[in-house]
């Protein structure tokens, strides 16, 4: 029980990594609250693990601040903030729209600073608090046809570096998690020799489990990582070696 009574909120997390993470969160004790756009999934969830589930738009401000209200008036306290959300837009740069460039910068970039922010506040009344975002090994080494997406990921490992500056002294620690091939349910819509190709790429063989991502959360979170801080742990079965 590694997060016993912790309030944590997790971004997208109703499917994928999210799902697994607040599956992972609940079961070391922590009280989950998932933010998320599909109202099916992130209720049922909700209901099938104990959570709090708020339809959130990570994308908007106002939206992320009257949440977390709700949260810390009702739990009382905001401990955890994993920053899991994110979105792609996928394209060359010589067809890629200033629409999708913007879409992917809003949510995963501007959304995670403004989650931080508004989130933060509530983590310095007690002076205590982990915020973990969700990077991606495309974030190290980049990526062909994700210049939107790769720009973002980078861009939060350098928020990181900085925000783990201004909030450590204060009790937060803020890290990142970069995640190589993971099987989510849309890598697995993939063709299989898109999958296999992916596996030849990381040296374990195979493609990583959401689950094994959560447990990197979780530990960031938890008391054992307290002298953590800023640091960007790629868990990706050893593809950035």
């Amino acid at each position: 029980m590694r997060l016993k009574n912790k309030v944590a909120i997790i971004t997208g997390g109703a499917a994928g990594i999210g799902e697994a993470t607040a599956i992972k969160f609940a079961n070391e004790g922590a009280n989950v609250v998932i933010w998320d756009l599909d109202e099916g999934r992130g209720n049922a969830l909700a209901q099938k693990i104990g959570a709090m589930f708020q339809k959130v738009n990570t994308a908007k401000y106002n939206e992320i601040a009257d949440a977390a209200k709700v949260v810390a008036d009702k739990l009382g306290r905001i401990d955890i903030l994993i920053n899991n959300a994110g979105i792609t837009r996928d394209a060359t740069l010589k067809k890629m729209t200033m629409e999708q460039w913007q879409q992917v910068i809003d949510v995963n970039l501007t959304g995670v600073f403004a989650c931080i922010k508004v989130v933060s506040e509530y983590m310095l009344i007690n002076g205590w608090g982990r915020i973990v975002n969700a990077s991606s090994v495309v974030g190290i080494y980049g990526n062909f046809g994700q210049t939107n997406y790769v720009a973002t990921k980078a861009g939060l490992i350098g928020m990181t570096k900085t925000l783990a500056r201004e909030l450590g002294r204060k009790g937060i620690t803020v890290n990142c998690v970069a995640p190589g091939f993971i099987a989510t349910d849309m890598v697995a819509a993939m063709p299989d020799n898109v999958i296999e190709g992916m596996k030849s790429k990381v040296p374990l063989g195979r493609l990583g489990d959401p689950a094994e991502i959560a447990n990197a959360y979780c530990f960031l979170s938890s008391d054992e990582a307290s002298y953590i801080n800023g640091h960007t742990l790629s868990v990706d079965g050893g593809m950035t070696v």
